[in-house]
């Protein structure tokens, strides 16, 4: 099997994925963008936090060309990416018990605020209980989450619960367990992860719906320019002046 036929494989599994996630998760998208816009139009905050491989969705809905300046990175030291030495660590951290609450209690996240949670398996303590303490603390939370590890994998919080069970909206990725859409018999771990793909794709589409949205109630959304393009460094200035006391990741 050439390489070509690999790739093809694994661009239809990714497709495939997105229409599923286009056609069973359009109300849920639709939910999660009316509860943002609903929070920017209310004066609240907007919050992402993952762990691992899925904060790289995180980290792509936050001060990026064509997005919405209000999205804040929840960042827990250790745990936001693979330059964590050694890597392994960030793996252990999500694991540990308490660590959610410090972050919490450390951070500008306040009743009325929305924090967006990613974890594609939702069963490690730190987004569990990072889903539980914020809703206790008045924050309404997003969980974006692969529901099938609910049933096929046990939870790592003394609870027994998982991500999507301390949401306010649940997005399901769809992602199957073990988030590898490719085997071979001549090689022995199945290969190719789509979650990234599609986690950033769900997310995406629900900020494209809270920017519509926002409009639609006749308030301009807070949207950045990429610098990239003339002017766009001035808009940019303006957005984030007026909404200085909303975005966290200037200061």
């Amino acid at each position: 099997m050439g390489d070509s036929k690999l790739a093809d494989q694994y661009l239809d599994a990714a497709i495939g994925l997105l229409q599923r996630v286009r056609d069973e998760e359009a109300d849920t998208i639709a939910a999660a963008g009316n509860l943002l816009a609903d929070t920017v139009a209310a004066g609240g905050r907007l919050f992402a936090f993952g762990a691992g491989h899925s904060s790289l969705a995180a980290q792509d809905v936050v001060y990026r060309a064509g997005g919405l300046a209000l999205m804040n990175l929840l960042a827990v030291p250790g745990v936001v990416g693979v330059d964590v030495m050694p890597a392994t660590l960030g793996s252990a951290l999500e694991r540990v018990d308490g660590l959610a609450a410090a972050v919490l209690d450390s951070s500008p996240l306040r009743a009325g605020d929305v924090l967006v949670i990613i974890s594609l398996s939702g069963r490690n303590a730190l987004p569990v209980e990072m889903a539980m303490n914020a809703r206790a603390l008045g924050i309404r939370v997003i969980g974006v989450t692969s529901v099938a590890y609910t049933t096929q994998t046990t939870s790592r919080h003394a609870s027994g619960t998982y991500l999507k069970d301390h949401c306010d909206i649940v997005l399901d990725s769809k992602i199957a367990v073990g988030d590898a859409e490719l085997t071979l018999d001549s090689v022995p771990a199945p290969f190719a992860p789509a979650s990234t793909v599609v986690t950033t794709a769900l997310l995406q589409a629900v900020m494209a719906t809270a920017a519509g949205t926002l409009a639609d109630r006749g308030i301009e959304p807070p949207l950045l320019r990429s610098g990239n393009v003339d002017g766009g460094h001035e808009w940019n200035g303006r957005v984030l002046e007026q909404y200085r006391d909303r975005i966290f990741y200037r200061h």
